[in-house]
């Protein structure tokens, strides 16, 4: 039986937003959600009623994974598709490089220019699980390469017709690319070998950056001082996971190889999640430390935030709530009051 932590109960209409006051306002930092389709079709109304619920925070833009080796192309067109037909959301393709050539990409690149995309978000890819890693005898082996595609391919269609030219005059192609903040333990790369690689991605024409996981206020700001002196200008938007679930916060560490911190851990694990008062304390206590870390980043410079959210809406938007950031948040960005006394006090039995 699954725990409801939210109030949020009854599904907001999607165009309840569509008309967003001060979504362009220079000072309200951006939010956004990461979504991935559906492995069991059955699953589908439920991601549905998550999206509903997602864009009632008037998120600036969702993006949508693409499974490893491709795994999800079909599944990711199509909920990309629904989300541009039946919603007011921007999505965000997400495009690896994995068991592709250069053109089956193109392919690809064209076949979501074709449904109206017009924001793409370019990676290497995952490693399988033996943690190799190779490209595709005719593919591309960066991201910044995977970048320059994009790009290419765009020139490609304006030069052909003037028709796509006006409208990518009004549309401009955005791509974003994946920084690290600890380094990339996928490709073993350091974090300053990383901020070469998202130097390159800048030259290959990337617009801004999203982050992995990461949990410490530090290594993000660090990063981005990093990517600074290396010549990086491009924003660069932290990735946070909302830190209420210790067995999820486990299962992405063995993912991405970020480890999750022990006091983090020590937190969660200290209520005991067979009784629901317990768990709902939990859920409060992650979120406070989500908070923290939300209100550290904006603090450190932030452009804004993008929330993993796995197909799951109550964490990601109370955490936005608890960081003034939800959809009836102030044009600026504002704190919350100091958390109450018990929030993050733990069980001792």
């Amino acid at each position: 039986m699954e725990l409801t932590m939210s109030s949020r109960d009854t599904p907001h209409p999607l165009d309840a937003h569509a008309v967003a006051d001060g979504l362009g306002a220079v000072d309200r930092p951006t939010v956004s959600f990461e979504l991935f389709p559906p492995r069991n079709p059955d699953a589908a109304p439920r991601l549905w009623a998550t999206v509903q619920e997602l864009a009632a925070a008037r998120p600036d833009f969702v993006s949508v994974t693409y499974g490893a080796s491709g795994s999800t192309r079909t599944t990711t067109r199509q909920l990309v598709r629904r989300l541009l037909r039946e919603t007011s959301l921007t999505p965000i393709a997400h495009l690896t490089c994995v068991a592709a050539s250069a053109d089956d990409l193109a392919r690809t690149v064209e076949e979501f220019l074709d449904e109206g995309v017009r924001s793409f978000l370019a990676l290497r890819g995952d490693p399988p699980a033996d943690g190799s890693w190779a490209p595709h005898p005719e593919g591309l082996p960066t991201a910044s390469a995977l970048v320059a595609l994009l790009r290419d391919v765009e020139r490609r269609r304006c030069a052909s017709s003037p028709a796509q030219a006006v409208r990518a005059a009004t549309r401009p192609l955005s791509v974003a690319v994946a920084a690290f903040p600890r380094g990339n333990a996928g490709s073993g790369s350091s974090r300053e070998q990383d901020v070469a690689a998202l130097l390159a991605k800048q030259q290959a024409g990337a617009d801004f950056a999203i982050t992995q996981v990461f949990y410490d206020v530090a290594d993000y700001c660090e990063l981005v001082a990093l990517a600074r002196d290396a010549g990086v200008t491009i924003p660069v938007v932290p990735g946070i996971i909302p830190t209420t679930d210790p067995a999820r916060l486990r299962r992405v560490a063995q993912l991405t190889g970020v480890p999750v911190p022990q006091r983090v851990l020590d937190v969660l694990d200290a209520f005991d999640a067979d009784e629901p008062a317990d768990v709902a304390r939990r859920h409060r206590a992650g979120t406070r430390m989500g908070v923290d870390l939300v209100n550290g980043v904006l603090d450190g410079g932030a452009p804004g935030v993008h929330l993993y959210t796995f197909n799951t809406h109550g964490p990601a938007l109370d955490l936005l709530d608890g960081a003034g950031l939800g959809g009836d948040a102030p044009r600026a960005h504002s704190r919350v009051t100091p958390a109450a006394p018990d929030l993050l006090t733990v069980p001792t039995t």
